[in-house]
């Protein structure tokens, strides 16, 4: 009996006799061409989506579908309980610059830090059924008493930041800031045990900056250098694949494996590439993306192996969607030395928007040694470059010179992350810090998981647990759904007849949905991936419903070319891996 794949109705009334998503609306149209589809191959998942979208919205906008756009991982929710804060605080702060200076055509001072804390909780009790004051009320005490600050010098800072009238002081991070991230990052990052030792921070514009300024401060300080090898954990977030070819870098890369035999984690034939001694440097995105899933502890144990032997081994471990796993840990909290860790704000809090990143590096780390211990013509021109910066350029610290080749050295006194910016990450933090039941990580792990479930159900598979899933982002193995769907005669036909774009163009022209094809971050070419993060939760089961489509219609075209009937399958597709 052959699996069913066709398209049931969905559960919901969608009205006016709408065609749904998971529904074709015409007939299988002819595969794609393959020589066009080959135009592609050249182009990064993203590039080729903005061809995809395009196709996705005309086909929606013509027959009356929903246009799905399921290739971003920009998160539909925001954390609104800082956000609150933030307004109100910044009300607060206007009023403490008029109270310095306040002009007819509006013109103000720069707030005093001198009894700044008590009037702000004057201010609060006066306007305390505002939105925000309540999380103010709380939130000044408790950080006060849990990292020892002086009150006025730290309301001072918030509201002397929100208000924008000063350059960054220090230029990296401010001080009460940094103190606040750092206990946020061991939380978020760190799990048990947590390193004895601290972590410089410098925030940053997001982790798109943060991969920036890493990759040209290594280059700079000839930790890499063009023609150097470095390793990449795949699949992986494409820009890492993309930089390294750069005439910036032109740096080669070996790749290892995370399998989905092995629940995508990184088999031992894998982890031992590490030990070829011109691998300069490790780089990993954990939990993956796509596939995301964080590493075990069993994995990290072997990483850990592998550095016993090979102590000099750089690890970058890029860490955004660690918050959607509880009890995550991170290269950065079990091998602080070794590691610089990149964390972004932006999906677990929903600020995409505010470009919130961070880029943090252990006091004793082996950066600074590397740098140390260059023979002395390299000194030199490094010395020549940080020279301007400070009378001692060979103990300018590794993250201080990501601070200042972040502007080209000449502009290093403006640099730093804008102010506002700063508050916004003191106030996601702290209001992280102070739920200690972790309501709001609950509630968007939550968000994530119903999602996830409705495109289980409607792909019409079994999907086995994963402590170590994230929830975020999904990887559809097309062609082992299909094998377990059509049978190997089906695949074996489809793999030499059909471009593996086909899948993303056709999801677009039938159905209006766009995802991203999973080639282009060194995953499967008959993969797909699919954000959980950014649609509505009941579109996903379309979602799902769509794909099983596109596997009857390869279906229905196999016959049509060969004259046979697709052979038998199981009537229902035993359990994937994550």
């Amino acid at each position: 009996m052959k699996p069913d794949l066709e398209i049931k109705p969905t559960k919901r009334n969608r009205g006016n006799g709408a065609k749904t998503n998971g529904q074709a609306h015409r007939r299988s149209r002819p595969l794609s061409d393959t020589a066009k589809l080959k135009e592609f191959d050249k182009l990064g998942p993203f590039e080729i989506k903005d061809f995809v979208q395009k196709v996705a919205s005309k086909s929606a906008l013509e027959s009356s579908l929903s246009y799905l756009n399921a290739g971003r991982g920009n998160p539909n929710w925001v954390a609104t309980e800082p956000r609150e804060a933030f307004f109100l605080l910044g009300q607060f702060a206007v009023t403490e610059s008029k109270r310095v200076l306040d002009l007819p055509p509006g013109v103000g001072g720069m707030p005093g830090a001198s009894g700044i804390a008590g009037r702000l909780e004057a201010w609060l009790a006066k306007h305390n059924d505002m939105p925000g004051a309540p999380f103010l009320q709380a939130m000044v005490p408790w950080a006060v008493k849990k990292f020892s600050f002086d009150p006025d010098k730290f309301v001072h800072e918030l509201v002397d930041s929100i208000i924008g009238d000063h350059y960054p002081v220090p230029d990296r991070m401010l001080v009460h800031n940094e103190q606040i991230v750092h206990e946020y990052l061991e939380w978020a990052m760190c799990g048990n045990p947590r390193p004895k030792g601290k972590f410089k921070i410098y925030a940053v514009e997001g982790g798109t900056a943060a991969m920036c300024y890493i990759f040209k401060s290594l280059k700079s300080n000839r930790i890499l250098n063009p023609g150097d090898t470095i390793a990449l954990g795949v699949p992986i977030f494409t820009p890492y694949l993309e930089m390294a070819h750069l005439e910036d870098y032109d740096l080669h890369y070996v790749e290892i494996h995370a399998k989905q035999e092995d629940r995508f984690q990184y088999p031992d034939s894998e982890i031992k590439k590490l030990l070829d001694p011109k691998i300069k440097a490790f780089f990993i995105v954990n939990p993956g993306n796509p596939f995301a899933v964080a590493l075990s502890p069993d994995t990290i144990k072997k990483i850990g192996a592998v550095l016993k032997k090979r102590p000099d081994l750089i690890l970058l471990t890029d860490d955004v969607y660690g918050t959607f796993v509880p009890g995550f840990r991170s290269l950065m909290g079990e091998f602080p030395e070794n590691t610089i860790g990149v964390y972004s704000y932006s999906k677990y809090f929903g600020c995409t928007g505010w470009r919130l990143g961070t880029i943090a590096v252990y006091e004793d780390n082996i950066f600074d040694k590397m740098i140390a211990a260059h023979p002395e013509p390299i000194k030199k021109l490094l010395d020549k470059r940080y020279g301007g910066l400070t009378l001692k350029p060979r103990d300018f610290a590794f993250i201080d010179r990501i601070v200042a080749d972040s502007r080209d050295i000449a502009l290093n006194h403006t640099a730093g992350l804008s102010l506002p910016q700063q508050v916004m990450m003191t106030l996601f933090s702290l209001s992280e810090l102070m739920d200690e039941k972790k309501a709001y990580q609950k509630a968007c792990i939550g968000i994530c998981k119903k999602r996830v479930e409705a495109t289980i159900e409607g792909l019409d598979i079994e999907v086995g647990p994963n402590e170590y899933f994230d929830y975020y982002y999904g990887l559809i193995d097309f062609e082992f759904f299909a094998r377990k769907y059509l049978g190997e005669e089906v695949v074996k036909w489809m793999k030499e007849n059909v471009h593996p774009l086909d899948i993303v163009f056709r999801l677009a022209e039938d159905h209006g949905i766009v995802l991203l094809n999973g080639g282009g971050f060194a995953a499967p070419d008959w993969s797909v991936r699919i954000s959980f993060a950014n649609l509505e939760n009941h579109v996903y089961d379309d979602i799902g419903r769509a794909v099983r489509a596109i596997a009857r219609g390869y279906r229905q075209a196999y016959e049509a070319a060969t004259g046979k009937s697709a052979p038998p399958a199981p009537t229902r597709a035993p359990v994937a891996r994550r």
